[in-house]
């Protein structure tokens, strides 16, 4: 039990220090305008796909995964699997509908759709202020578990994250962001299966113990959980399935740090094989992810005395500084790490186009590209130097408190974005009173679900949310339809939508 090492640290400074060179080296030619914001077209479809990955597996998902099917069981990793619906979904409707309208950003959609430059701004800014409080909590909490392993102090891990992260962000725009991102993806992988086949050789019984604990001992499924259940709005499998799903899909169609992936080609080939490889990679990480975690309970179930934590969220972190070889440990503590760049500096660069694309340029349609792109630049300093005061100043709070606050309220009202969009593609009359009708009715639902019906399980909400804004967003438009002859305009909708081929 030899904690974190010298190696370790030499590991970890390499790595950093490896990120940083790598961010520079894709920003060595000066990029302006669409380039800053969508690359240069240079970039192959499977980067962009391992950057989706990277960018959708958090530092707390890297924590809380393993976690999960250490103190519980396998019943989470159905919103994983859920990808089989979120996929195809996006693939048939919205990337040929994205690829043919070439749209600079999601929100640029809702303009696009509804004829709205309101609903434009609106969605922005929904996605800026969840994504800001969203990025300050994703420094934080891996910090915080980095902090009590390795004994650094916090605060110096979230300002050399954040660091690194403005650097390359700033200076290369989207195509430095993708290849960190790659860079940090792969370092993910190869980190996490490295890790299980390490715990699996330290297991008495090795990988048989693991599937007979899955099997007979309960650990995939436990005996009070079902697959199916008659109160529908209730836990179980089905549910957690097609809420996993849905919640996936609508992070691909509305949230801008996803659909940026998107801009960076109009090819719906190269546009589909980055969805699927982003769906293997996701659901072959959440099944490694749950195989540690149910490794780790056999473990210490054989080891009780090595036990260092009764935090089911810092089990992993705990056997990665304590048990793993010395180097190997800087190896996962580096793919910490990685979790935590690759989605802050996704953050920064996708807050920042938005911002200036759906923002000032809607307000200004008149700026010029090398005003966009520098406006673009302080807004990454900006939004990033933001970030690390918050987490910061969240180290010295109650982060629970907070991190509560972001995700059941500023969460659910921009998980009603989803509606909006699903309600432009599916129906050819819906207007913009109809959608803005939409959103509020259904952020009304979740919200008052969350803290008022704690019953209904939290899965559904995004199913309550499509359904209801797609009812009340017909209806709506229905009444204020003064002319009875409008229809989406073209290549808007479901109905009206052929992406081009490729050549």
């Amino acid at each position: 039990m030899q904690g974190f090492t010298w190696i370790d640290t030499a590991v970890l400074v390499i790595y950093l220090l490896g990120v940083l060179f790598a961010g520079l080296w894709f920003s060595n030619k000066e990029h302006q305008g669409k380039e800053f914001f969508k690359g240069d077209g240079t970039i192959p479809w499977w980067v962009t796909c391992v950057s989706i990955f990277a960018t959708l597996l958090s530092p707390i998902s890297f924590l809380s995964l393993p976690g999960n099917s250490y103190g519980g069981s396998w019943i989470l990793w159905w919103a994983q699997i859920g990808m089989l619906i979120a996929i195809p979904l996006t693939i048939k409707y919205f990337l040929p509908i994205y690829s043919t309208l070439q749209i600079d950003t999601a929100y640029h959609y809702l303009e696009k759709r509804f004829g709205s430059k309101g609903l434009r701004i609106l969605g922005a800014l929904m996605f800026i202020v969840f994504q800001t409080g969203r990025m300050s909590i994703i420094m934080y909490l891996p910090c915080i578990a980095l902090a009590e392993l390795t004994g650094i102090n916090v605060n110096i891990l979230i300002i050399v994250m954040g660091i690194i992260a403005i650097i390359y962000s700033y200076s290369g725009g989207l195509k430095a962001v993708l290849w960190t991102d790659f860079i940090q993806g792969v370092v993910l992988i190869v980190g996490i299966a490295l890790t299980l086949v390490v715990m699996i050789a330290s297991i008495n019984g090795g990988f048989g113990t693991v599937m007979d604990t899955l099997t007979t001992g309960h650990k995939f499924l436990l005996e009070n959980e079902v697959w199916f259940s008659s109160d529908i709005l209730s836990t179980s499998i089905f549910v957690i399935l097609v809420g996993g799903g849905l919640t996936t899909f609508s992070s691909y169609v509305s949230s801008q740090d996803i659909v940026q992936r998107f801009t960076t080609t109009t090819d719906i080939k190269q546009l589909n094989k980055m969805t699927l490889g982003n769906g293997v990679l996701s659901i072959f990480a959440a099944t490694v992810f749950y195989l540690v975690g149910t490794s780790l309970y056999v473990f210490y179930t054989q080891n009780p005395d090595l036990l260092m934590t009764t935090r089911q969220d810092l089990v992993f972190a705990t056997y990665i500084t304590y048990e793993l070889p010395a180097g190997i440990t800087g190896i996962l503590l580096a793919a910490i790490f990685a979790a935590s760049q690759s989605t802050l500096s996704t953050g920064i660069n996708s807050v920042a186009t938005s911002w200036v694309l759906d923002i000032q340029s809607v307000i200004n349609p008149e700026m010029s590209s090398e005003r966009q792109t520098k406006i673009a630049q302080y807004i990454s300093l900006g939004i990033g130097i933001l970030a690390i005061i918050v987490a910061i100043f969240l180290a010295s709070g109650d982060i629970k408190s907070a991190y509560e606050w972001f995700n059941s309220f500023i969460g659910l009202a921009l998980g009603a974005l989803v509606g909006m969009f699903v309600l432009g593609a599916f129906s050819k009359h819906a207007n913009a009173k109809g959608a803005v009708a939409a959103f509020i009715v259904s952020s009304i639902i979740v919200i008052y679900l969350k803290y008022f019906v704690p019953s209904v399980s939290y899965w559904t909400y995004t199913i309550i949310t499509i359904i209801s804004s797609l009812v009340v967003g017909n209806i709506v438009s229905l009444s204020y339809l003064t002319d009875k002859s409008f229809v989406a305009p073209k290549g808007t909708t479901v109905y009206t939508s052929k992406a081009p081929s490729s050549k």
